[in-house]
């Protein structure tokens, strides 16, 4: 009695494994839930109706005449006084996120792109484009929060 395995066996076995595993993969990315949707949820939590006004931070936590980076939000907050303004954290040269607001300036660590803390135009290249700026709102109780 011989154990070898024939090359034709082996490839059989590989044909049927690929077939099995395409045809698993096309049946759950037809029937799955759709990458985002609500049913994707996996954390067991409710979905929020109102997930685009949550709170960012409080007023007092955003340095007066500098501001605050939201990694998570892809966000950078400014301050000025009472003012306080919201941009794309995503620096419009190639995508770094920010890192520092300082001296009027937001400032991007990856190519030394810099951009004007209270309009979001570009001050030193590389970058072209300004930052994108972002609707919030400021409470009574001095909570930014996404518009």
């Amino acid at each position: 009695m011989s154990n070898r395995v024939s090359r034709r066996a082996v490839l059989e076995g590989t044909g049927v494994a690929l077939a099995a595993g395409t045809l698993g993969y096309v049946g759950f990315a037809t029937l799955g839930p759709a990458p985002g949707s609500d049913d994707d949820d996996s954390s067991g939590r409710e979905p929020d109706d109102d997930a685009d006004s949550h709170r960012l931070a409080d007023v007092e936590d955003i340095p007066d005449g500098g501001g605050l980076v939201l990694a998570d939000d892809k966000l950078v907050l400014t301050r000025d006084g009472s003012t306080v303004r919201c941009f794309l954290a995503v620096c419009t040269h190639q995508g770094c996120l920010v890192g520092t607001v300082r001296d009027g300036q937001i400032q991007c660590p990856c190519h030394g792109s810099a951009f004007d803390a209270a309009t979001g135009a570009v001050i030193e290249g590389p970058a072209t484009e300004p930052l994108e700026a972002e609707d919030i709102e400021v409470t009574d109780q001095g909570e930014v929060r996404r518009a």
